[in-house]
C-alpha cells in the first residue's frame, strides 16, 4: 500500500522529527513550530495527520506521547520526486536537468553525486 502524499510543511516537520526522534508535541513545537509562527495545536494536528498517513508512530513514555518517523525522509523524498516527475514533468527528467544547468548553482559535491548516478545508469544500460 502506498502512503498518502504530504505537503511541504509536513515534509519539513517530518525531517525535523527524523533528525530529533522520540519528541513530545511540546518539544517539537518548541524546536520546530514556534520559530515558524505555528500554534502548538497546529503542530499537534500536523503530527497526527502524519501519524494517520503512516509516516509517524507515537509511544507513551513517562506519561507523554513521543513521536518518531516510521522511515527516514529518503523514502518520502523519493516518492515526492517521483510524483513531481510523473505529474509535472510528464515522466521526463530532462526539464529538471536543464533547469539545474541553467541555474548554475550545483556544488562540487552535488556534481560528483550526479556524475556517479549517470555512471550507474550507463552501467545498467550496458548490462541489458
Amino acid at each position: 500500500m502506498t502512503k498518502k502524499t504530504i505537503g511541504d510543511q509536513e515534509l519539513a516537520l517530518l525531517q525535523y522529527i527524523t533528525d530529533t526522534p522520540k519528541r513530545s508535541v511540546a518539544e517539537v513545537w518548541a524546536g520546530f513550530g514556534e520559530a515558524r509562527g505555528l500554534a502548538r495545536s497546529t503542530v499537534l494536528t500536523m503530527m497526527e495527520r502524519l501519524r494517520a498517513k503512516g509516516y509517524l508512530t507515537r509511544r507513551k513514555i513517562d506519561g507523554s506521547f513521543r513521536y518518531s518517523a516510521t522511515n527516514g525522509t529518503g523514502e518520502v523524498m523519493t516518492g515526492a520526486v517521483a510524483r513531481f516527475v510523473e505529474k509535472t514533468l510528464q515522466g521526463s527528467v530532462s526539464p529538471f536537468v536543464a533547469w539545474m544547468s541553467e541555474r548554475g548553482q550545483v556544488s562540487d559535491t552535488e556534481l560528483a553525486e550526479l556524475e556517479a548516478l549517470v555512471g550507474t545508469l550507463q552501467s545498467r544500460r550496458k548490462g541489458r
